[in-house]
């Protein structure tokens, strides 16, 4: 026994040599290799629950932004159902998951064909109590749905938002926050949020509201209430206690699905947030219940025209969107003016014009900064006598030169080709909601009246504010144009071309949209009038506007054509000055209520004013 006690002690000493350094052998060696780093963790699970009735309007881009997404796909499951539907949804949808799923995770599909409406509603943008019950349910079972496959988050995304930021999954998720929304846009002041809620769980206007809307505070906040998009981190203890059906049994509020989950939320201890660091998306305003389908659609088009102004987004590839009938509401031409260097912004607006129906006809813009001093006198054009711009005392510059050029050579189309009326557009527009619909009926009025026009401003800063311009009798939403700036779009007649031309304005130039309120008798400056005869150019404006500008002086994305150029008659001298100063690109003023235009006919909010309602 003492024998191999001391062949074991001998064996463990030897083993003991090795380990040691310095030992008296190296009879071990634990690694050769260099070693190699962990790999990288996979990205969570999500679930992407989409509900969509009657969307085929908006199917297209809305799964497009899917699409686009920046997460891996196969870490990612699609929820989806659709029901009650008058329209193409349930064929669409069937059709994009059917192609679209061997690249995702997982895709479980909920269609009903019947019935194509809920016996209680008046139409279908009506919510009668059935119709809540029934899409509570479903968001529950896409709820149980990702808890079944063990996923680590489930997205709910309404089908007419668009999520342009396709980092907005991982952006949500840094926040490391149980329940968070990206804040989404409308042109006006509504999201997908709520800051205040009164005792009954409805809407309260607070003053935190506009400051996180309109970006003037930046995070993530706490409010009482999301909807519509909004991400839920179900690896969170707290989050097994959410549910949005049935209600909780202390809830004795409105049977209304958003209520009813804020106030699950708040009955489980969890906190809903609405971020804003960055821009994420878009979602339409609401409508009201007596509406259609096709106002609906009408809607959803703007939100498209709103979301291409700073976003380059398609529809989805994997479904076939026929393109809208396109036409030109009975203009001869509808020109679209546009610089060749400028293709973000042809590609922008030929998109949104598909989008609205409208057929355009691109017209290459002359560019002020390739014009040269002996060009500019083969053209015969000397500037105005003592013109100086009145904000920032400068001459003419070359970019309001290129500017005016290519309004005149449309002028000259226009009688050379015998075109009786016609509509410019110029490339930085921004369509105003039913744009085509609210055109068309001034156009027939007009026609119907027999007014006699030459010119209808659709965008411009009207700079006269102190009184309110005389409405047109017969004509519902139109005015006689009094002093205005900017050429953003305007329609106008061969009698109207004739009269311009016949002004020989290229002798005697100043800013093209100076011009225009000088041959209608308007302009200010009578010195700049004088010479100019006659002056009666029967010119007319849109009221509201239907076309304002994508961006304003200061704006991020602003940039000026016209105005970061070179003055008129020596290259040498720029004229790029502190844009922040520039009150003629600047956003159009606060009218005084006793200088308001009243006009008869359709006359919603121009989306562009700020101060209207986030309800």
């Amino acid at each position: 026994m003492r024998a191999v006690a001391a062949v074991g002690v001998a064996a463990l000493c030897a083993l003991l040599a090795a380990l040691v350094p310095g030992g008296a052998s190296e009879l071990v060696t634990l690694v050769q290799e260099q070693l190699k780093p962990e790999s990288a963790l996979l990205k969570p699970k999500v679930m992407i629950a989409i509900v969509a009735r009657n969307a085929a309007h908006s199917l297209p881009h809305h799964l497009g932004c899917i699409e686009r997404l920046e997460y891996p796909k196969e870490r990612i499951a699609i929820w989806a159902a659709t029901d009650h539907n008058v329209d193409n949804t349930t064929a669409m949808l069937r059709e994009w998951l059917k192609r679209a799923q061997s690249v995702y995770h997982y895709v479980e599909w909920r269609p009903m064909e019947e019935p194509r409406s809920y016996t209680d509603e008046w139409g279908p943008k009506h919510w009668p109590p059935s119709r809540f019950n029934h899409v509570l349910k479903l968001r529950q079972a896409a709820l149980k749905a990702a808890r079944q496959q063990w996923a680590d988050y489930i997205l709910f995304v309404d089908s007419d938002n668009l999520l342009t930021n396709p980092r907005v999954l991982n952006l949500l998720m840094a926040e490391n926050l149980t329940l968070a929304a990206p804040m989404l846009e409308s042109r006006s002041l509504y999201s997908n949020y709520w800051c205040g809620v009164t005792p009954q769980g409805y809407y309260k206007r607070t003053p935190d509201y506009q400051p996180i809307r309109e970006w003037k505070r930046l995070g993530c906040y706490a409010v009482p209430m999301v909807h519509s998009t909004f991400l839920i981190d179900l690896r969170r203890a707290a989050s097994r206690h959410l549910a949005f059906y049935p209600p909780h049994p202390d809830y004795s509020w409105a049977f209304d699905d958003i209520m009813v989950f804020a106030f699950s939320a708040r009955q489980a201890g969890v906190q809903m947030y609405v971020c804003n660091r960055e821009h994420y998306g878009l979602l339409p305003v609401p409508l009201k219940a007596q509406q259609s389908v096709e106002d609906e659609s009408e809607s959803f088009i703007h939100t498209i025209t709103e979301a291409l102004i700073d976003h380059d987004i398609e529809p989805s590839e994997h479904l076939y969107s026929p393109p809208s009938p396109q036409s030109t509401m009975g203009f001869d031409e509808i020109f679209l003016i546009n610089l060749k260097r400028r293709l973000d912004r042809r590609t922008r607006m030929l998109k949104s014009m598909s989008s609205l129906g409208l057929h355009p006809t691109v017209t290459d813009a002359v560019d002020g900064k390739a014009l040269n001093s002996s060009q500019l006198q083969a053209l015969g054009i000397e500037m105005l006598p003592g013109y100086k711009d009145p904000y920032s005392g400068r001459v003419l510059t070359r970019g309001e030169i290129g500017c005016f050029l290519s309004h005149y050579s449309i002028w000259k189309q226009v009688l050379e080709r015998g075109l009786q009326r016609v509509l410019l557009l110029e490339d930085d527009a921004r369509f105003e909601p039913r744009f085509k619909r609210r055109l068309q009926a001034i156009i027939d009025d007009i026609d119907k009246t027999q007014l006699d026009w030459d010119l209808i401003y659709v965008g411009r800063k009207r700079m006269q504010v102190q009184q309110p311009e005389q409405s047109v009798a017969g004509v519902n939403n139109l005015v006689k144009a009094d002093y205005s700036y900017w050429t953003l779009g305007y329609a106008l007649s061969q009698q109207g071309a004739r009269k311009l031309l016949a002004a020989k304005p290229l002798s005697r130039m100043l800013p093209v949209d100076e011009f225009l309120p000088i041959m209608f008798n308007k302009h200010p400056n009578t010195q700049f009038m004088s010479h100019f005869e006659p002056r009666d150019l029967k010119a007319f404006s849109t009221e509201p506007l239907l076309i304002y500008p994508t961006h304003y002086t200061g704006e991020p994305g602003y940039f000026s054509d016209t105005e970061t150029s070179t003055i008129w008659d020596d290259e040498a001298v720029a004229t790029d000055w502190d844009r922040q100063q520039a009150r003629k690109t600047a956003q159009q003023g606060s009218i005084h209520a006793v200088a308001q235009n009243s006009v008869g006919g359709d006359s919603p909010p121009p989306a562009a004013r700020a101060s209207r309602d986030e309800l």
